[in-house]
């Protein structure tokens, strides 16, 4: 098995609540696709809990190009937003956004206790997540033409391969989602079974 074709991330939204010396800590985890989507999350939350002191954030995005960030909103710096990432790489997920709300409860907490709250915070709602393996795939797109069905089609199937996309006409052309370490090796199989006649490629998406 290639552990490059896999990669690991909350299998759902969860939330967990803990309270340490009167300060209320609302953590939510989230499976995210992008940036503009973690925004929107932090948008929402910011709009719905508008009495609240802190929304603190994590995430990390990937598996390639890996793309993490964590911010404190206004508390200490280091002191919540870099333990809450600690737990999600410690899960090694991707695609993960957790964010931890705090209500002050007129109690300091100091570095230490806001390190421990907030990751204590952050790691029930992964634990409530559901982490979840998740076959890393790549688009190929293939077009052949009718005479080359057999030949198009049984290369096809010697690999790892979901159909996300076909089109009919005077080509079948269709479009693929094809296991990562896989990809190359099928362009280079189907050119070959249908003799150069078909044609493949690895569709390369704009990071």
């Amino acid at each position: 098995m290639n552990e490059a074709d896999f990669f690991r991330t909350p299998g759902q939204d969860a939330e967990a609540e803990t309270k340490v010396l009167g300060s209320r800590f609302l953590a939510r985890a989230f499976r995210v696709a992008d940036e503009v989507g973690i925004a929107a999350i932090l948008q929402r939350l910011r709009k719905v809990e508008y009495d609240a002191t802190h929304h603190v954030s994590a995430y990390r995005l990937g598996p390639e190009p890996l793309r993490e960030r964590a911010d404190d909103d206004g508390e200490p710096s280091g002191s919540s937003g870099p333990p809450i990432l600690r737990h999600i790489a410690g899960l090694d997920l991707v695609n993960a956004l957790v964010v931890v709300t705090r209500w002050y409860g007129g109690t300091k907490l100091g570095v230490g206790g806001l390190v421990r709250a907030y990751g204590d915070a952050a790691r029930l709602a992964l634990e409530a997540a559901n982490v979840e393996t998740v076959t890393r795939r790549v688009p190929v797109s293939v077009r052949f033409a009718y005479a080359d069905t057999s030949a198009a089609l049984h290369t096809i199937g010697r690999f790892d391969t979901v159909t996300t996309d076909t089109v009919y006409g005077d080509d079948t052309a269709l479009t693929l989602a094809v296991r990562a370490s896989q990809a190359d090796a099928l362009v280079a199989a189907f050119v070959e079974a249908t003799a150069g006649r078909g044609a493949a490629k690895v569709v390369r998406l704009a990071s």
